[in-house]
């Protein structure tokens, strides 16, 4: 189970799609985590990976050196 609150603007707009669509307001929100999980997923690892290369806990490779390491290189 969820509880958030919104901005009044948000809710009455969520209130107004429902009522047009027949939709519960539940509905539409659970479609915009839906939709937007996987983009917040991607910047969290983002900048996860990012700070580790700061930091020097990761090793990064260039395209040349990976191609030629898989024998890829033309």
């Amino acid at each position: 189970m969820l509880a958030l609150r919104l901005p009044i603007e948000i809710e009455e707009r969520l209130e107004a799609l429902a009522k047009a669509t027949g939709r519960t307001k539940s509905f539409y929100a659970r479609e915009a985590i839906l939709e937007h999980l996987d983009d917040l997923e991607d910047i969290y690892l983002a900048e996860k990976t990012l700070e580790q290369v700061r930091l020097g806990e990761m090793e990064t490779h260039s395209l040349d050196d990976v191609e030629r390491e898989l024998g890829l290189e033309d």
